[in-house]
């Protein structure tokens, strides 16, 4: 009983997120859902109590998919310009996986719902911010690579790159894709985040 229940609740996330997909400006509606997945709308509440809770079950997905992630990149890698390089390239990937969940975590999809809801997918990006931020500071510590700026302003930096393309690929109807071009992207970056040389 309860694997079809997680089953059931699984399928609902599923069909959110591919209406999400195909047409990321609509609005999406309980009755619209409950029709995608099959089933009444009194059935979709029986598995989620409201829509909100179906939003934040996929804003959860999403930060355990990354964050326990960047934990093993964190483990795995001493480097900082490799930390980083790795992380940015994660997230990026990630969301061009998730074209759904894009629209969730940058706000685009809950448009008219609960404030409350938006400022909770905006949390992603504000760990996503930290995390880095983290980096940079160690990376000068342990490494004595330093950023052109402060460790502050060098995560906005690198967010802004990573939001600004995750946002063109959900105006481009997720057709330019965030990983494109990312090696080449990349070195400039580094040479716009770092005061010497990440390459040495």
């Amino acid at each position: 009983m309860t694997d079809q229940k997680t089953s059931r609740r699984e399928a609902i996330l599923h069909a959110l997120v591919e209406l999400l997909e195909k047409d990321p400006g609509a609005r999406i509606t309980t009755a619209g859902l409950a029709k995608s997945v099959g089933v009444t709308e009194a059935a979709l509440y029986r598995h989620f109590p409201s829509k909100r809770k179906m939003f934040e079950a996929l804003i959860e997905f999403a930060e355990d998919a990354v964050f326990t992630r960047c934990q093993v990149i964190l483990q795995e890698q001493d480097d900082v310009t490799v930390r980083l390089q790795q992380l940015v390239n994660l997230v990026l990937v990630f969301a061009e996986r998730n074209p759904g969940l894009c629209c969730v975590l940058t706000g685009d999809a809950l448009m008219g719902e609960n404030e409350t809801l938006r400022k909770r997918a905006s949390q992603f990006f504000e760990r996503l911010e930290t995390q880095v931020r983290q980096i940079l500071k160690e990376g000068d510590i342990r490494q004595g690579v330093r950023p052109r700026t402060s460790p502050a302003r060098g995560a906005e930096f690198v967010l802004v790159f990573m939001e600004g393309r995750i946002q063109r690929f959900i105006r481009s109807s997720f057709t330019r894709l965030p990983s494109a071009d990312l090696d080449e992207s990349w070195g400039l970056m580094a040479d716009s985040v770092w005061a010497q040389p990440a390459y040495a």
